[in-house]
Protein backbone atom coordinates (compact mmCIF):
# COMPACT_ATOMS: atom_id res chain seq x y z
CA UNK A 1 0.00 0.00 0.00
CA UNK A 2 2.92 2.38 0.75
CA UNK A 3 4.28 1.57 -2.70
CA UNK A 4 0.95 2.49 -4.29
CA UNK A 5 0.83 5.86 -2.51
CA UNK A 6 4.32 6.73 -3.70
CA UNK A 7 3.36 5.60 -7.18
CA UNK A 8 0.31 7.88 -7.22
CA UNK A 9 2.43 10.82 -5.97
CA UNK A 10 4.88 10.33 -8.80
CA UNK A 11 2.03 10.63 -11.31
CA UNK A 12 0.76 14.01 -10.15
CA UNK A 13 4.06 15.65 -9.32
CA UNK A 14 6.10 14.53 -12.36
CA UNK A 15 7.24 16.73 -15.33
CA UNK A 16 4.75 18.14 -17.84
CA UNK A 17 4.61 17.13 -21.50
CA UNK A 18 2.63 14.92 -23.80
CA UNK A 19 4.85 11.93 -23.16
CA UNK A 20 4.35 12.43 -19.46
CA UNK A 21 0.56 12.58 -19.97
CA UNK A 22 0.60 9.24 -21.77
CA UNK A 23 2.72 7.62 -19.06
CA UNK A 24 0.43 9.09 -16.44
CA UNK A 25 -2.65 7.54 -18.12
CA UNK A 26 -0.93 4.17 -18.31
CA UNK A 27 0.02 4.34 -14.66
CA UNK A 28 -3.56 5.16 -13.68
CA UNK A 29 -4.81 2.06 -15.51
CA UNK A 30 -2.22 -0.05 -13.68
CA UNK A 31 -3.32 1.40 -10.34
CA UNK A 32 -6.99 0.60 -10.92
CA UNK A 33 -6.15 -2.94 -12.05
CA UNK A 34 -4.01 -3.48 -8.95
CA UNK A 35 -6.68 -2.12 -6.61
CA UNK A 36 -9.32 -4.35 -8.23
CA UNK A 37 -7.07 -7.35 -7.71
CA UNK A 38 -6.54 -6.49 -4.03
CA UNK A 39 -10.29 -6.07 -3.46
CA UNK A 40 -10.93 -9.42 -5.11
CA UNK A 41 -8.30 -11.19 -3.01
CA UNK A 42 -9.64 -9.59 0.16
CA UNK A 43 -13.19 -10.65 -0.61
CA UNK A 44 -12.06 -14.19 -1.43
CA UNK A 45 -10.05 -14.42 1.81
CA UNK A 46 -13.04 -13.24 3.84
CA UNK A 47 -15.29 -15.84 2.19
CA UNK A 48 -12.84 -18.60 3.02
CA UNK A 49 -13.09 -17.87 6.75
CA UNK A 50 -16.89 -18.05 6.87
CA UNK A 51 -18.77 -21.30 7.68
CA UNK A 52 -19.20 -23.27 4.49
CA UNK A 53 -19.22 -26.97 5.29
CA UNK A 54 -22.47 -28.93 5.30
CA UNK A 55 -22.62 -31.87 7.71
CA UNK A 56 -25.41 -34.34 8.40
CA UNK A 57 -26.82 -33.61 11.84
CA UNK A 58 -29.57 -36.22 11.58
CA UNK A 59 -30.22 -39.06 9.16
CA UNK A 60 -32.19 -42.27 8.79
CA UNK A 61 -31.93 -45.10 6.28
CA UNK A 62 -34.81 -45.22 3.84
CA UNK A 63 -36.77 -48.35 2.92
CA UNK A 64 -40.22 -49.46 1.81
CA UNK A 65 -42.29 -49.63 5.00
CA UNK A 66 -43.75 -53.06 5.74
CA UNK A 67 -47.56 -53.24 5.31
CA UNK A 68 -48.16 -52.95 9.06
CA UNK A 69 -45.91 -49.86 9.20
CA UNK A 70 -47.18 -48.09 6.08
CA UNK A 71 -49.82 -45.39 6.01
CA UNK A 72 -52.86 -45.98 3.83
CA UNK A 73 -53.33 -44.06 0.59
CA UNK A 74 -56.41 -42.39 2.08
CA UNK A 75 -54.40 -41.18 5.07
CA UNK A 76 -51.83 -39.53 2.79
CA UNK A 77 -54.33 -37.93 0.40
CA UNK A 78 -54.36 -34.15 0.98
CA UNK A 79 -52.36 -34.75 4.14
CA UNK A 80 -50.14 -32.74 6.47
CA UNK A 81 -47.46 -34.83 8.16
CA UNK A 82 -45.46 -33.42 11.08
CA UNK A 83 -42.36 -35.27 12.27
CA UNK A 84 -39.78 -34.53 14.97
CA UNK A 85 -36.08 -35.20 14.53
CA UNK A 86 -33.34 -35.05 17.17
CA UNK A 87 -30.25 -33.28 15.87
CA UNK A 88 -26.67 -34.04 16.85
CA UNK A 89 -24.55 -31.03 15.85
CA UNK A 90 -25.92 -27.48 15.59
CA UNK A 91 -25.37 -24.62 13.15
CA UNK A 92 -26.60 -21.25 11.83
CA UNK A 93 -28.37 -22.65 8.76
CA UNK A 94 -29.95 -25.90 7.68
CA UNK A 95 -31.30 -27.86 4.74
CA UNK A 96 -33.65 -30.85 4.59
CA UNK A 97 -33.55 -33.88 2.27
CA UNK A 98 -37.03 -35.05 1.27
CA UNK A 99 -37.01 -38.56 -0.16
CA UNK A 100 -38.83 -40.52 -2.80
CA UNK A 101 -36.07 -43.16 -2.90
CA UNK A 102 -38.44 -46.11 -3.30
CA UNK A 103 -41.22 -44.27 -5.08
CA UNK A 104 -42.25 -45.50 -8.50
CA UNK A 105 -43.78 -42.18 -9.59
CA UNK A 106 -42.90 -38.53 -9.00
CA UNK A 107 -44.01 -37.23 -5.60
CA UNK A 108 -45.30 -33.67 -5.14
CA UNK A 109 -44.55 -31.90 -1.85
CA UNK A 110 -46.75 -28.81 -2.03
CA UNK A 111 -44.96 -27.20 0.95
CA UNK A 112 -42.40 -28.10 3.59
CA UNK A 113 -41.86 -26.14 6.82
CA UNK A 114 -39.49 -26.37 9.79
CA UNK A 115 -40.05 -25.16 13.34
CA UNK A 116 -39.00 -25.73 16.92
CA UNK A 117 -41.33 -28.30 18.55
CA UNK A 118 -42.79 -27.66 21.98
CA UNK A 119 -41.97 -31.21 23.10
CA UNK A 120 -40.63 -34.43 21.61
CA UNK A 121 -43.98 -36.15 22.11
CA UNK A 122 -46.34 -33.44 20.85
CA UNK A 123 -47.43 -32.04 17.49
CA UNK A 124 -47.30 -28.49 18.89
CA UNK A 125 -44.66 -26.08 17.57
CA UNK A 126 -43.53 -22.59 18.51
CA UNK A 127 -45.23 -20.59 15.71
CA UNK A 128 -42.64 -17.81 16.00
CA UNK A 129 -40.01 -20.25 14.72
CA UNK A 130 -42.02 -21.60 11.76
CA UNK A 131 -40.24 -21.15 8.43
CA UNK A 132 -40.93 -22.37 4.92
CA UNK A 133 -38.30 -24.29 2.99
CA UNK A 134 -37.62 -23.58 -0.66
CA UNK A 135 -36.44 -25.96 -3.37
CA UNK A 136 -34.61 -24.26 -6.23
CA UNK A 137 -36.37 -21.09 -5.11
CA UNK A 138 -39.86 -22.60 -5.16
CA UNK A 139 -42.13 -23.41 -2.24
CA UNK A 140 -43.08 -26.78 -3.68
CA UNK A 141 -41.06 -29.58 -5.22
CA UNK A 142 -41.70 -32.55 -7.49
CA UNK A 143 -39.29 -35.34 -6.51
CA UNK A 144 -38.60 -37.88 -9.27
CA UNK A 145 -39.08 -41.59 -8.57
CA UNK A 146 -36.08 -43.18 -6.90
CA UNK A 147 -34.62 -39.81 -5.91
CA UNK A 148 -34.37 -37.34 -3.08
CA UNK A 149 -34.34 -33.55 -3.19
CA UNK A 150 -32.25 -31.25 -1.00
CA UNK A 151 -33.85 -27.98 0.03
CA UNK A 152 -32.22 -24.60 -0.42
CA UNK A 153 -30.18 -23.40 2.54
CA UNK A 154 -32.34 -21.74 5.19
CA UNK A 155 -31.01 -19.27 7.76
CA UNK A 156 -32.40 -20.99 10.84
CA UNK A 157 -30.02 -21.40 13.78
CA UNK A 158 -30.41 -24.74 15.54
CA UNK A 159 -28.70 -25.87 18.70
CA UNK A 160 -26.82 -29.10 19.12
CA UNK A 161 -28.89 -31.96 20.61
CA UNK A 162 -32.12 -30.03 19.95
CA UNK A 163 -35.31 -31.21 18.27
CA UNK A 164 -36.53 -29.94 14.91
CA UNK A 165 -40.05 -30.32 13.54
CA UNK A 166 -40.41 -30.88 9.79
CA UNK A 167 -43.94 -30.60 8.41
CA UNK A 168 -44.91 -31.31 4.82
CA UNK A 169 -48.13 -31.41 2.80
CA UNK A 170 -48.90 -33.90 0.04
CA UNK A 171 -51.78 -33.38 -2.34
CA UNK A 172 -51.65 -37.03 -3.42
CA UNK A 173 -50.12 -40.09 -1.75
CA UNK A 174 -46.87 -41.62 -3.01
CA UNK A 175 -47.28 -44.55 -5.38
CA UNK A 176 -44.85 -46.46 -3.18
CA UNK A 177 -43.97 -45.10 0.24
CA UNK A 178 -40.45 -44.35 1.38
CA UNK A 179 -39.75 -44.18 5.09
CA UNK A 180 -38.04 -45.41 8.21
CA UNK A 181 -40.34 -47.56 10.35
CA UNK A 182 -37.99 -47.84 13.36
CA UNK A 183 -38.15 -44.19 14.29
CA UNK A 184 -38.68 -44.61 18.04
CA UNK A 185 -40.30 -41.19 17.59
CA UNK A 186 -43.92 -40.12 17.12
CA UNK A 187 -45.20 -38.52 13.91
CA UNK A 188 -48.57 -36.78 13.41
CA UNK A 189 -50.89 -36.40 10.42
CA UNK A 190 -54.16 -34.69 9.52
CA UNK A 191 -56.07 -34.01 6.30
CA UNK A 192 -55.69 -30.58 4.75
CA UNK A 193 -52.79 -28.15 4.45
CA UNK A 194 -51.77 -27.13 7.97
CA UNK A 195 -48.00 -26.93 7.67
CA UNK A 196 -47.87 -23.70 9.71
CA UNK A 197 -50.46 -24.68 12.32
CA UNK A 198 -49.25 -24.20 15.91
CA UNK A 199 -50.83 -27.56 16.69
CA UNK A 200 -52.37 -30.31 14.58
CA UNK A 201 -55.76 -30.63 16.22
CA UNK A 202 -57.26 -34.13 16.39
CA UNK A 203 -54.20 -35.51 14.63
CA UNK A 204 -53.61 -39.22 14.29
CA UNK A 205 -50.16 -40.43 15.17
CA UNK A 206 -47.74 -43.27 14.37
CA UNK A 207 -44.28 -44.16 15.62
CA UNK A 208 -42.63 -44.10 12.18
CA UNK A 209 -40.92 -41.60 9.90
CA UNK A 210 -41.84 -40.98 6.26
CA UNK A 211 -40.26 -39.30 3.22
CA UNK A 212 -37.48 -37.41 5.09
CA UNK A 213 -33.92 -38.79 4.85
CA UNK A 214 -31.51 -36.22 6.28
CA UNK A 215 -31.09 -32.83 7.93
CA UNK A 216 -27.83 -30.96 7.34
CA UNK A 217 -26.44 -27.96 9.19
CA UNK A 218 -23.86 -25.43 8.12
CA UNK A 219 -20.70 -25.63 10.19
CA UNK A 220 -17.17 -24.26 10.27
CA UNK A 221 -14.45 -25.76 8.14
CA UNK A 222 -13.23 -29.00 9.74
CA UNK A 223 -16.66 -30.19 10.85
CA UNK A 224 -17.61 -33.73 9.84
CA UNK A 225 -20.08 -36.55 10.40
CA UNK A 226 -19.96 -40.13 11.69
CA UNK A 227 -22.20 -42.64 9.92
CA UNK A 228 -23.35 -45.65 11.96
CA UNK A 229 -24.17 -48.50 9.56
CA UNK A 230 -26.14 -51.20 11.33
CA UNK A 231 -29.21 -53.25 12.07
CA UNK A 232 -31.85 -53.04 14.82
CA UNK A 233 -29.24 -52.66 17.59
CA UNK A 234 -28.10 -49.46 15.88
CA UNK A 235 -31.65 -48.48 14.90
CA UNK A 236 -32.50 -48.69 18.59
CA UNK A 237 -34.85 -51.64 19.19
CA UNK A 238 -35.44 -51.59 22.94
CA UNK A 239 -34.74 -47.86 23.27
CA UNK A 240 -37.33 -45.46 24.70
CA UNK A 241 -39.88 -43.98 22.27
CA UNK A 242 -39.17 -40.23 22.04
CA UNK A 243 -36.34 -40.75 24.53
CA UNK A 244 -33.38 -40.51 22.15
CA UNK A 245 -31.35 -43.06 24.13
CA UNK A 246 -29.88 -45.24 21.37
CA UNK A 247 -26.12 -45.80 21.53
CA UNK A 248 -25.73 -43.32 18.68
CA UNK A 249 -27.59 -40.68 20.73
CA UNK A 250 -25.27 -41.30 23.67
CA UNK A 251 -22.27 -40.91 21.35
CA UNK A 252 -23.67 -37.60 20.05
CA UNK A 253 -24.11 -36.34 23.62
CA UNK A 254 -20.52 -37.20 24.47
CA UNK A 255 -19.20 -35.52 21.33
CA UNK A 256 -21.02 -32.31 22.30
CA UNK A 257 -19.65 -32.46 25.85
CA UNK A 258 -16.05 -32.23 24.61
CA UNK A 259 -14.77 -28.95 23.11
CA UNK A 260 -12.59 -30.92 20.70
CA UNK A 261 -15.49 -32.80 19.09
CA UNK A 262 -18.44 -30.40 19.14
CA UNK A 263 -18.34 -29.97 15.37
CA UNK A 264 -18.96 -33.69 14.73
CA UNK A 265 -22.42 -34.96 13.78
CA UNK A 266 -23.85 -38.49 13.99
CA UNK A 267 -26.06 -40.03 11.30
CA UNK A 268 -27.83 -43.23 12.36
CA UNK A 269 -28.11 -45.50 9.31
CA UNK A 270 -29.43 -48.56 11.13
CA UNK A 271 -32.35 -50.62 9.82
CA UNK A 272 -34.13 -53.15 12.00
CA UNK A 273 -33.68 -56.69 10.64
CA UNK A 274 -30.98 -55.59 8.19
CA UNK A 275 -28.45 -58.06 6.77
CA UNK A 276 -25.01 -57.77 5.26
CA UNK A 277 -25.71 -60.29 2.54
CA UNK A 278 -29.42 -60.51 1.76
CA UNK A 279 -32.37 -58.16 1.56
CA UNK A 280 -34.68 -58.37 4.54
CA UNK A 281 -36.18 -55.30 6.15
CA UNK A 282 -34.61 -52.84 3.78
CA UNK A 283 -31.87 -53.45 1.22
CA UNK A 284 -28.78 -55.36 2.34
CA UNK A 285 -25.87 -53.34 3.68
CA UNK A 286 -23.79 -53.58 0.52
CA UNK A 287 -26.72 -52.56 -1.69
CA UNK A 288 -27.47 -49.45 0.36
CA UNK A 289 -23.85 -48.51 0.98
CA UNK A 290 -23.63 -45.66 -1.54
CA UNK A 291 -26.83 -43.94 -0.42
CA UNK A 292 -26.51 -44.52 3.33
CA UNK A 293 -22.74 -44.30 3.89
CA UNK A 294 -21.14 -42.31 1.08
CA UNK A 295 -23.92 -39.78 0.42
CA UNK A 296 -24.51 -38.12 3.84
CA UNK A 297 -23.05 -34.63 3.97
CA UNK A 298 -19.61 -34.34 5.55
CA UNK A 299 -19.14 -38.05 6.29
CA UNK A 300 -15.60 -38.84 7.46
CA UNK A 301 -15.96 -41.94 9.66
CA UNK A 302 -18.06 -45.11 9.44
CA UNK A 303 -18.93 -47.42 12.34
CA UNK A 304 -19.94 -50.85 11.01
CA UNK A 305 -22.19 -52.88 13.34
CA UNK A 306 -23.80 -55.54 11.14
CA UNK A 307 -23.83 -59.33 10.98
CA UNK A 308 -25.94 -60.78 13.77
CA UNK A 309 -28.95 -61.24 11.48
CA UNK A 310 -26.85 -63.09 8.93
CA UNK A 311 -25.36 -65.41 11.55
CA UNK A 312 -28.60 -65.92 13.46
CA UNK A 313 -30.72 -66.42 10.39
CA UNK A 314 -28.62 -69.28 9.04
CA UNK A 315 -30.02 -71.88 11.45
CA UNK A 316 -33.20 -70.10 12.54
CA UNK A 317 -35.46 -72.78 11.05
CA UNK A 318 -33.25 -75.71 11.90
CA UNK A 319 -29.60 -76.58 12.28
CA UNK A 320 -27.41 -76.79 9.20
CA UNK A 321 -24.08 -78.47 8.51
CA UNK A 322 -20.74 -77.19 9.86
CA UNK A 323 -19.72 -76.54 6.25
CA UNK A 324 -22.65 -74.14 5.80
CA UNK A 325 -21.65 -72.35 8.98
CA UNK A 326 -18.10 -71.99 7.70
CA UNK A 327 -19.35 -70.68 4.37
CA UNK A 328 -21.54 -68.10 6.13
CA UNK A 329 -18.61 -66.83 8.20
CA UNK A 330 -16.51 -66.50 5.07
CA UNK A 331 -19.23 -64.53 3.28
CA UNK A 332 -19.71 -62.20 6.26
CA UNK A 333 -15.99 -61.47 6.39
CA UNK A 334 -15.89 -60.82 2.65
CA UNK A 335 -18.73 -58.31 3.07
CA UNK A 336 -16.72 -56.49 5.74
CA UNK A 337 -13.76 -56.38 3.37
CA UNK A 338 -15.97 -54.86 0.67
CA UNK A 339 -17.20 -52.17 3.06
CA UNK A 340 -13.66 -51.26 4.08
CA UNK A 341 -12.48 -51.24 0.45
CA UNK A 342 -15.30 -49.00 -0.75
CA UNK A 343 -15.04 -46.64 2.23
CA UNK A 344 -11.29 -46.26 1.86
CA UNK A 345 -11.73 -45.46 -1.82
CA UNK A 346 -13.64 -42.35 -0.70
CA UNK A 347 -11.18 -41.38 2.03
CA UNK A 348 -13.29 -42.58 4.97
CA UNK A 349 -11.99 -44.28 8.10
CA UNK A 350 -13.86 -47.47 9.04
CA UNK A 351 -14.33 -48.79 12.56
CA UNK A 352 -15.60 -52.31 13.10
CA UNK A 353 -17.67 -53.36 16.10
CA UNK A 354 -17.81 -56.85 17.51
CA UNK A 355 -21.13 -58.70 17.35
CA UNK A 356 -22.90 -58.80 20.70
CA UNK A 357 -24.20 -62.04 22.31
CA UNK A 358 -27.61 -63.44 21.44
CA UNK A 359 -27.73 -66.88 23.06
CA UNK A 360 -31.18 -67.36 24.56
CA UNK A 361 -32.91 -65.41 21.79
CA UNK A 362 -36.36 -66.85 21.09
CA UNK A 363 -36.15 -65.47 17.57
CA UNK A 364 -32.85 -67.08 16.55
CA UNK A 365 -32.45 -69.74 19.31
CA UNK A 366 -28.76 -70.10 18.40
CA UNK A 367 -26.86 -73.29 19.16
CA UNK A 368 -23.19 -74.00 19.72
CA UNK A 369 -22.31 -73.68 16.04
CA UNK A 370 -23.89 -70.22 15.78
CA UNK A 371 -21.99 -69.08 18.86
CA UNK A 372 -18.78 -70.43 17.31
CA UNK A 373 -19.55 -68.40 14.18
CA UNK A 374 -19.92 -65.27 16.27
CA UNK A 375 -16.62 -65.92 18.02
CA UNK A 376 -14.87 -66.50 14.67
CA UNK A 377 -16.24 -63.28 13.21
CA UNK A 378 -15.33 -61.29 16.32
CA UNK A 379 -11.79 -62.68 16.29
CA UNK A 380 -11.41 -61.45 12.71
CA UNK A 381 -12.81 -58.02 13.60
CA UNK A 382 -10.39 -57.70 16.54
CA UNK A 383 -7.37 -58.78 14.48
CA UNK A 384 -5.04 -56.06 13.20
CA UNK A 385 -5.08 -55.07 9.57
CA UNK A 386 -8.80 -55.34 8.85
CA UNK A 387 -10.66 -52.31 10.21
CA UNK A 388 -8.98 -48.99 10.98
CA UNK A 389 -9.97 -49.46 14.62
CA UNK A 390 -12.18 -51.76 16.70
CA UNK A 391 -15.06 -50.91 19.05
CA UNK A 392 -15.60 -53.97 21.24
CA UNK A 393 -19.34 -53.88 21.97
CA UNK A 394 -19.26 -57.60 22.77
CA UNK A 395 -16.89 -56.94 25.66
CA UNK A 396 -19.09 -54.08 26.89
CA UNK A 397 -22.47 -55.84 27.13
CA UNK A 398 -21.71 -59.55 27.66
CA UNK A 399 -22.25 -61.29 30.99
CA UNK A 400 -18.78 -62.14 32.42
CA UNK A 401 -20.22 -65.30 33.99
CA UNK A 402 -21.95 -66.34 30.76
CA UNK A 403 -20.09 -64.58 27.91
CA UNK A 404 -22.42 -65.95 25.25
CA UNK A 405 -25.29 -64.02 26.92
CA UNK A 406 -26.06 -60.35 27.37
CA UNK A 407 -25.57 -59.06 30.92
CA UNK A 408 -29.09 -59.13 32.44
CA UNK A 409 -28.95 -55.41 33.30
CA UNK A 410 -28.14 -54.67 29.66
CA UNK A 411 -30.78 -57.00 28.17
CA UNK A 412 -34.09 -55.51 27.00
CA UNK A 413 -35.66 -58.91 27.69
CA UNK A 414 -35.39 -60.71 24.37
CA UNK A 415 -31.73 -61.73 24.88
CA UNK A 416 -30.82 -60.11 21.57
CA UNK A 417 -31.29 -56.35 21.90
CA UNK A 418 -29.76 -54.18 24.63
CA UNK A 419 -31.82 -52.17 27.08
CA UNK A 420 -31.45 -48.38 27.38
CA UNK A 421 -28.81 -49.07 30.05
CA UNK A 422 -27.00 -51.33 27.62
CA UNK A 423 -27.15 -48.70 24.89
CA UNK A 424 -25.71 -46.13 27.29
CA UNK A 425 -22.83 -48.44 28.17
CA UNK A 426 -22.14 -48.98 24.47
CA UNK A 427 -22.19 -45.27 23.63
CA UNK A 428 -19.94 -44.45 26.57
CA UNK A 429 -17.42 -47.12 25.57
CA UNK A 430 -16.56 -45.54 22.21
CA UNK A 431 -13.20 -43.71 22.44
CA UNK A 432 -13.65 -40.13 21.26
CA UNK A 433 -9.98 -40.21 20.24
CA UNK A 434 -11.10 -42.15 17.16
CA UNK A 435 -12.53 -38.91 15.81
CA UNK A 436 -9.51 -36.69 16.28
CA UNK A 437 -9.65 -33.86 13.76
Amino acid sequence: MVFLLRFIKSIYFGDDGNSRQMVRALKIRIIFATLAMLVSVGAHTGAQTSPQVWVASWGASQQIPEPQNAMSADELHDATVRQIFHLSVGGPALRVHVSNAFGTEALHFTSVHVARPVAASSSAIDPATDKALAFAGSGDVMVPPGAEFVSDALDCPVAALSDLSVTFHLDAPPATQTGHPGSRATSYFVHGDFVSAPNLLEAKHVDHWYQVAEIDVLASVGAATIVALGDSITDGHGATTNGNDRWTDVLAQRLQASPNTRSIGVSNQGIGGNHLLTDGLGPNALARFDRDVLAPAGVRWVIVFEGVNDLGGLARNGEVSPQEHQAMVKRVLSAYEQIVLRAHAHGLRVFGTTITPYTGSDYYHPGALSEADRQAVNAWIRAAGHFDAVIDFDNVVRDPQHPDHLLPAFDCGDHLHPSPAGYRAMGEAIPLSLFAQ
